[in-house]
C-alpha cells in the first residue's frame, strides 16, 4: 500500500499536545452542566411530548427547575425524587409540572431519588444496547457497501418527500443517507416535535422524523440487500438531546463536532464544550459514528495555507472523542477537497493532505468532503472536479465519501444529479480499486514534502494552543479565520454550575470501561 514517509515521533508529539489541550478543557468544564444536557437526561428517562403551545415537556421541566433554583442538582435527581414520593413515572411528573399541579423540590431521601433515576437509566441503556445489536445483526444479514461508502444528502424540508428521495438514492447505490436539517435549527434551544413538512433548506431533526426515515431505510435496505446508514445533525444548542433521540431510533451517524457550533454558528464555547462531551458519550454508547466539521474551515480559509489547522483540529477532536468513550472506528474525522482548481499541482497537494490524514488516523472512519467552495455554474468542469475528488478518495482509502454534485453551485440537487454523481464515483472507485496497492509515493518528492511540511506546522500550532489554551486560540481566529470569545455567542445563559450533590445516572452507565481517560 502506498504511504508517505512521516516522522512517527512528530505525530506522537502532536497527539500528546492535543491530548493535554482536550484534557484541560474537560477539567475546566467538568463542574458544569447545561439546560440541554438536563433536557437530554429527561428524554433518556422517558419524558417526551409538547404542551398546548408546542413547547417540549423537557424544556418545561428544566425551566421549572431553573425558576426554583434546582437545576444545579441535576434534573434526574429532582424528577427521580418526585417519582419516588408520588408514585409517578417520569412522563407523569413532567405532565404535572407542565399543568401546574406539581412543584418540584429537593428530596428528603437522596438515595431513593437516585435509585428511581438509575432504574430508568438502566432501562434506556438496555433499549439503546438492543438497537445497537439490531444494527449489527442487520449488517451481518444484509452486508454493507464497500468502502469508501457513498454518502448522499436529502434536503426537501418535507420528511415524506425526503423518504421518497432517500429510497431512490439507496436504490441507485447510496450507502448512507444524510437528512440535512432545516436552516437555523442549530440555533433553536428546543427540539421540534413530530413529523414535519415545512423545513427550509432541509428538514427539521425530530424523533418522529428519525423514526420514519429509519423505517424507510430498513425497508429499502432489505430490498436492495445492503444496510443503509442514516445520518443527521446533533450540532447546535440541542446537541445532547438530538444525540439521545438518534440513539433511541438507531441512527448510524451524527454530525457531532467539538468546535463547529462555536466557530460557524456563534454558539458559546463553554456551552458547546459541555454539550459535546455528553452528546458524544451517548453516541459512543449507541455505536454511532460521529462526523466532525473540519471541512468547513476550508470554506472560509485557504485550503493550501490552512491545511495544518485542519489536522490540528482533527487531533483535538480525536482526543475529545476518546474522553467521551468513542472508539477510533466511530471517529468520522472530516476533511475536504477544496484547493483552488487553478493552483498548479493542486491535485498533488490534495493527495498529500488526504494521505497525511489517512496515516495519522489509520483506524478512524475518515469522512472526505467534495469540492464546494470553487464550484461554478460550469457543470462539466464541476463533474471533472468531482471525478478528481473521487480519485483522491479511493487512492487514499477514505471511509465515508460525501458525493460531489455537478450542480453544487446552482441549486439543491435533483434526483438525476445524484444519479450522475453515484455513477461517477462508482466508475472511479471500480476502475481504480487496487491502484493504491500498485503505486508508491516518490521518496522526497513534492507530495511527501508537502505532507511533512503540514505535519510540522500542525505540531507547532498545537504546541502554541497548549501554551495559551484552546479558548484563547479560538478567540484569536486560529480555526477558519473566525474569532469567538469565551463569554460571547448564544447559549451561555444555559450553562449551570453543578451542586455538590449533582447527580446524573447516565455517565456512569455509558462511559464504563470503554472510555479512554487521557
Amino acid at each position: 500500500m502506498m504511504s508517505l514517509q512521516l516522522d512517527q515521533a512528530q505525530i506522537d508529539r502532536a497527539r500528546d499536545h492535543a491530548r493535554r489541550i482536550a484534557r484541560q478543557v474537560f477539567d475546566d468544564m467538568s463542574g458544569f452542566t447545561t439546560t440541554t444536557v438536563e433536557r437530554a437526561t429527561l428524554r433518556l428517562m422517558g419524558v417526551d411530548g409538547v404542551d398546548d403551545n408546542q413547547v417540549p415537556l423537557p424544556n418545561r421541566v428544566v425551566e421549572h427547575l431553573q425558576q426554583h433554583g434546582l437545576l444545579a442538582h441535576g434534573a434526574a435527581l429532582i424528577v427521580g425524587a418526585a417519582m419516588h414520593t408520588h408514585g409517578l413515572t417520569a412522563q407523569q411528573v413532567a405532565d404535572k409540572v407542565t399543568d401546574g399541579s406539581l412543584n418540584l423540590s429537593l428530596p428528603d431521601d437522596m438515595a431513593a431519588a437516585r435509585v428511581s433515576a438509575d432504574a430508568l437509566a438502566a432501562s434506556m441503556c438496555d433499549h439503546i444496547t438492543a438497537q445497537r445489536a439490531q444494527r449489527a445483526q442487520l449488517i451481518q444479514d444484509l452486508s454493507e457497501g464497500p468502502k469508501p461508502w457513498l454518502y448522499l444528502i436529502v434536503a426537501t424540508g418535507n420528511i415524506h418527500e425526503d423518504v421518497a428521495q432517500a429510497r431512490a438514492a439507496a436504490e441507485q447505490g447510496a450507502d448512507i443517507i444524510a437528512v440535512i436539517r432545516s436552516t437555523g435549527q442549530s440555533l433553536l434551544d428546543y427540539v421540534p416535535f413530530g413529523a414535519t413538512t415545512e423545513g427550509f433548506g432541509g428538514t427539521y431533526a425530530t424523533q418522529e422524523n428519525f423514526r420514519l426515515m429509519r423505517a424507510a431505510l430498513d425497508e429499502v435496505g432489505a430490498r436492495v440487500g445492503r444496510y443503509i446508514r442514516l445520518t443527521n445533525y446533533c450540532s447546535g444548542l440541542c446537541m445532547p438531546e438530538i444525540a439521545a433521540m438518534g440513539a433511541m431510533e438507531r441512527l448510524d451517524m451524527m454530525l457531532n463536532d467539538s468546535m463547529y457550533g462555536i466557530i460557524f454558528r456563534d454558539i458559546n464555547m463553554k456551552r458547546t464544550f459541555i454539550d459535546q462531551f455528553f452528546s458524544r458519550m451517548v453516541n459512543a454508547y449507541a455505536g454511532i459514528i460521529i462526523n466532525t466539521g473540519e471541512d468547513n474551515y476550508l470554506t472560509t480559509a485557504d485550503a493550501y495555507e490552512a491545511a495544518h489547522t485542519v489536522l490540528a483540529s482533527q487531533l483535538i477532536n480525536e482526543q475529545f472523542a476518546y474522553l467521551s468513550g468513542l472508539q477510533p472506528a466511530q471517529m468520522g474525522l472530516g476533511h475536504a477537497f477544496e484547493i483552488h482548481p487553478e493552483l498548479e499541482n493542486g491535485f498533488l497537494w490534495e493527495l498529500a493532505h488526504a494521505q497525511l490524514v489517512r496515516q495519522v488516523f489509520p483506524d478512524a472512519s475518515l469522512k472526505y468532503m467534495p469540492p464546494t467552495k470553487h464550484m461554478t455554474g460550469n457543470i462539466f468542469k464541476g463533474h471533472i472536479q468531482d471525478a478528481l475528488f473521487n480519485m483522491a478518495s479511493v487512492l487514499t482509502q477514505q471511509n465515508i465519501h460525501l458525493l460531489g454534485m455537478m450542480t453544487e453551485a446552482i441549486h439543491t440537487p435533483f434526483i438525476q444529479d445524484r444519479f450522475l454523481a453515484i455513477q461517477n464515483a462508482k466508475y472511479v472507485f471500480g476502475t481504480m480499486k487496487d491502484l493504491h496497492s500498485e503505486i508508491e509515493f516518490k521518496r522526497g518528492g513534492q507530495i511527501e514534502q508537502r505532507a511533512q511540511t503540514v505535519l510540522a506546522q500542525t505540531e507547532a500550532l498545537l504546541a502554541g494552543i497548549e501554551a495559551k489554551g484552546l479558548p484563547q486560540a479560538i478567540s484569536e481566529g486560529t480555526f477558519a479565520e473566525i474569532s469567538r470569545t469565551p463569554t460571547g455567542g448564544k447559549g451561555l445563559d444555559g450553562v449551570v454550575g453543578k451542586a455538590a450533590d449533582y447527580y446524573n445516572p447516565f455517565p456512569a452507565r455509558m462511559l464504563g470501561a470503554g472510555a479512554h481517560h487521557a
